[in-house]
């Protein structure tokens, strides 16, 4: 597919990253601020713009006042340890910090970062873009389509971490994208505090989904035949309500919003000022990333040029927060 392309990158995904890998540098800036983490999304961000050469960049962010899924399901993410003060500094200033670069910030208020990747992956399909969403977080797989694919951050960095299409995430998975999102609630997800339907693991799962297209066309067969395909008792403990009630639950968390609100992709085209960018750079100490910042952010001629003050700004579109 032809047509420019948007970079959406997982702001929360990068930075938890970042945070643990570099946690032992303990960087930080002259008053004290905790800044690895910040600059590890940096180096992440650039990467990624280095490699798949955007038209436009997004960064989301998790609302960090409300989540909408677990005011429904407290059990949701319940389980997970108390961050620590450094990680909450970072998570808190990372939005802002970003967005007074010029770079399109965007929270929104309830959602996820994966509602607002969603949101923009569905924007730019129906407006003629292509999309790359940047992210270590697996349930970005269900956006996979003819114009959108996911680089999955892994170990190793933004450059060996592999750029998922249609047809390399079957071979990686033996699904299409279309089916990840039941794949995955069949499966359950430790990290978020769901668990999978009580015996159908991943393997039994593809297997269902090699036949059906979907577990609700899986229940509505022949019982036979999904014996058949998946075993007698696999087949009878999909047909329990527990197994029902467990995969309903687990599929509407795990389903991603795609009615955020957004900026038109115009509005995140890049490049981005060279005096905000640089300045926000100086402020937190990221010399690291300051020359890949001048060569892939800003125009090089206003970089030689510009004045060093520093424009802040924030702003506001409908329900949504771009900072």
């Amino acid at each position: 597919m032809d047509g420019p392309l948007l970079l959406a990158l997982d702001g929360n995904s990068l930075l938890h990253r970042a945070y643990h890998a570099h946690e032992e540098s303990d960087q930080r800036t002259p008053d004290g601020r905790p800044c690895w983490a910040i600059n590890g999304v940096w180096s992440q961000l650039l990467a990624a713009v280095n490699r798949v050469d955007p038209a436009a960049v997004l960064v989301a962010f998790d609302d960090p006042a409300v989540n909408e899924r677990r005011e429904v399901h407290p059990t949701y993410k319940a389980h997970r340890a108390v961050k620590h003060d450094n990680l909450i500094h970072q998570l808190a200033a990372a939005p802002e910090h970003i967005a007074r670069t010029g770079l399109c910030v965007v929270t929104s208020p309830g959602a996820e970062a994966d509602d607002v990747l969603a949101s923009a992956a569905t924007q730019a399909e129906r407006t003629g873009w292509r999309c790359v969403v940047a992210t270590s977080d697996r349930d970005a797989f269900a956006l996979i389509s003819a114009s959108t694919s996911v680089l999955r951050i892994i170990n190793g960095g933004v450059t060996n971490s592999p750029l998922l299409t249609p047809g390399r995430l079957r071979i990686l998975t033996g699904i299409d994208p279309e089916q990840y999102c039941e794949y995955a609630a069949l499966r359950g997800d430790s990290s978020d505090n769901l668990p999978g339907v009580p015996g159908i693991g991943p393997k039994t799962a593809v297997r269902l989904l090699n036949v059906y297209p979907t577990v609700a066309a899986a229940l509505a067969a022949d019982p036979s035949a999904l014996a058949a395909a998946i075993g007698a008792s696999a087949a009878a403990k999909l047909a329990t309500s527990v197994a029902r009630t467990t995969f309903a639950t687990n599929r509407e968390l795990m389903t991603m919003r795609t009615d955020v609100p957004l900026p038109n992709l115009a509005d995140m085209r890049i490049p981005v000022p060279g005096d905000d960018l640089l300045v926000e750079l100086e402020e937190w100490c990221l010399a690291g990333v300051r020359d890949q910042a001048r060569w892939l952010l800003t125009d090089p001629a206003t970089y030689r040029t510009m004045p060093r003050t520093l424009v802040a700004a924030a702003a506001g579109f409908e329900q949504t927060t771009l900072w």
